[in-house]
């Protein structure tokens, strides 16, 4: 990709900067907060781009003006400085050229909202649910680590600690585009705290991860709910009150069901829950679209498949494998206490390199 085809997509993106950043002041746009909404999202994400633009234009400006000075100056001590300019402009070229075909990428519209984040206990029985309790531990690590706020929605305890199943909204910038990569089945190999014989044993917990849903993005007909209201209980299952603040949502065409108790409030539970269930039924068609790119590509790195096997943490080795990218680091520790920014790097750099292969920017 020349630098003049680069400038040529970087020019049709301002001329769309443009066009987006006029129609935010227009007062039929302003009023239909659907249409507003989403070009606010789009002027946001293409600033990045405009940004590049004019540190590139910079970049070619330096190098022409350096070149004319070394073919028409006389002068040596001007010739030196137009030599190391140009050096200096060159080196800087090809690294700002790459991070330019990154930004031109189409992005996911979905990477820069809240999500969902499930984590079920899998094959293993017991062990299962303990190993989905230290995924829990491992992401609030992360979470705590990146500003994110977090709250969980609703839990099932398993039998000897840890969860059956955990719910959790995640908010902050960019969190969807971070923590896709989690979805799928998440194995661990370690002497359960229930061996007497010192086996290894390989468990399994689901990790799935949801973009929340705008209020404007689906719309639920109240007829096609059904609302129970319950007693919520903590942990034991004794109750926590003895009014009925607990929600069960139905959505009867699709036989989905959400629950939050987390909240004293009835009316801060039903919030939560159509959030929720907002997510669930916009993460349908979203699915069909994750399924659509997997089955253009040999690898899907973020996405596609929620019953694959993506990782396995083994105990006894101390190793952390990431099967998507055949990664395998020494570091299990460090990863089990909240440290996955190296996971996450290696998965978003092989990611950006199969979508430009499929551009053609490579």
């Amino acid at each position: 990709m020349g630098e003049n085809m680069i400038l040529t997509r970087l020019e049709g993106v301002k001329a769309r900067f443009d066009e987006v950043g006029q129609l935010l002041t227009d007062p039929a746009v302003i009023v239909d907060m659907n249409r507003y909404v989403k070009l606010s999202r789009e002027y946001k994400q293409l600033e990045p781009i405009i940004e590049a633009l004019d540190a590139y234009r910079n970049l070619l400006n330096n190098i022409t003006s350096a070149k004319e000075i070394l073919a028409e100056e006389k002068d040596e001590e001007l010739r030196e400085m137009a030599k190391e300019e140009l050096d200096l402009s060159m080196q800087q070229q090809g690294p700002l050229e790459e991070e330019i075909k990154l930004l031109l990428l189409p992005k996911d519209p979905d990477d820069d909202k809240n999500a969902i984040v499930e984590i079920r206990a899998g094959t293993g029985g017991d062990e299962a649910s303990i190993f989905a309790g230290d995924l829990y531990r491992m992401y609030n690590k992360f979470f705590e680590s990146r500003g994110w706020k977090v709250s969980t929605t609703s839990f099932t305890e398993g039998t000897v600690g840890g969860f059956k199943e955990i719910i959790m909204n995640l908010s902050g910038d960019g969190v969807y585009g971070i923590m896709k990569y989690e979805s799928g089945v998440h194995r661990v190999q370690r002497v359960p705290q229930t061996e007497t014989q010192g086996r290894v044993h390989t468990s399994a917990a689901t990790v799935a991860v949801l973009p929340e849903a705008e209020d404007f993005e689906v719309e639920v007909k109240q007829a096609d709910i059904r609302k129970d209201t319950y007693c919520s209980s903590g942990p034991g299952g004794q109750s926590v009150n003895t009014t009925y603040s607990a929600i069960r949502l139905t959505h009867i065409p699709t036989g989905i069901v959400v629950t939050c108790q987390d909240e004293k409030s009835q009316l801060k539970n039903l919030d939560k829950a159509m959030k929720e269930l907002r997510s669930r039924l916009y993460n349908l068609e979203y699915q069909k679209r994750m399924d659509e790119i997997s089955s253009q590509r040999k690898t899907m790195v973020s996405s596609g498949d929620r019953s694959a096997k993506i990782r396995t943490y083994n105990y006894p080795q101390g190793r952390v494998t990431d099967h998507r990218i055949n990664l395998t680091l020494y570091n299990l520790q460090s990863v089990l206490n909240g440290d996955l920014q190296e996971v996450i790097e290696k998965l978003q750099m092989a990611e950006n390199a199969e979508r430009l292969k499929e551009s053609g920017m490579e």
